[in-house]
């Protein structure tokens, strides 16, 4: 799908269209590389401003605006949040996009925050379909006591095979979006989804309404959602800790 992603700004550009909306980083690169005319909202993008993709949150400077999802620095707190909800994991499997280079960034991060909270890691990395097989036979082999799914266009695509995986063989996994807990996944970290793309909307009005997407400032969300389903982690066997369920927003 990454790899389409070229051709396909190029139709949207050819359409004419007055705003294109993004959901990745290499979907908001792909468009900014076929138009520096038609305005670019991000609906989410890992770190825009490392990326290139605007010159700075305050001031995009482009054609490009919108949401950043701060995904990198999360990662940490991802980890530690699955650490103390599963206080006896040693060995945390890391399912990501390595063919991504964000997705990877994502990852090294997660690989720091582990050496701090003294747990090590089982790198999952996929490039294709195909790949997820590879690493569901690898957690056969040497079972995680836990699992971190980081979120792009692959995993996502490939989203019930690791739901149904995790819960079939009852590993307890961490995930970006609470969609991906409203559809059987255990727990996430991060902002709502209907407030990414509520907040892109806004943008998309905005601009509409004749605002430059140079002068509309990029923004980072300022709230962060511990979601949880409970009916998984029935279905697990798994005892969420009180100090995450008070944190927590349930989902029954």
């Amino acid at each position: 799908m990454r790899a389409r992603l070229p051709a396909l700004a190029v139709e949207i550009v050819a359409l004419n269209v007055d705003v294109i909306v993004t959901v990745t980083s290499g979907a908001a690169r792909a468009a900014k590389n076929a138009t520096s005319a038609i305005p670019i909202v991000m609906a989410l993008s890992s770190d825009p401003v490392g990326q290139g993709l605007i010159a700075t949150l305050a001031r995009p400077g482009g054609n490009v605006t919108g949401m950043s999802d701060n995904a990198i620095d999360l990662s940490a707190k991802r980890l530690e949040l699955l650490k103390e909800a599963v206080p006896t994991a040693s060995r945390i499997a890391v399912l990501w996009n390595s063919r991504d280079e964000t997705m990877t960034l994502r990852y090294r991060e997660i690989e720091r925050a582990a050496q701090v909270l003294g747990v090590s890691i089982q790198p999952l990395g996929v490039r294709e379909p195909d790949d997820f097989e590879h690493a569901f036979s690898a957690m056969n082999r040497e079972r995680p006591d836990a699992m971190i799914m980081v979120t792009d266009v692959l995993t996502i695509l490939n989203r019930k095979r690791v739901l149904d995986y995790a819960e079939s063989h009852r590993i307890p996994a961490m995930y970006e979006f609470d969609s991906l807990v409203r559809e059987g996944g255990l727990m996430s970290y991060g902002p709502s989804d209907d407030y990414l793309f509520g907040r892109a909307a806004v943008y998309v009005d905005k601009i509409l309404k004749g605002a430059e997407p140079s002068e509309l400032p990029a923004e980072e969300p300022t709230v962060y959602h511990l979601v949880i389903n409970s009916r998984t982690a029935k279905t697990l066997g798994f005892n969420i800790p009180q100090s995450l369920l008070v944190r927590a927003e349930l989902v029954q």
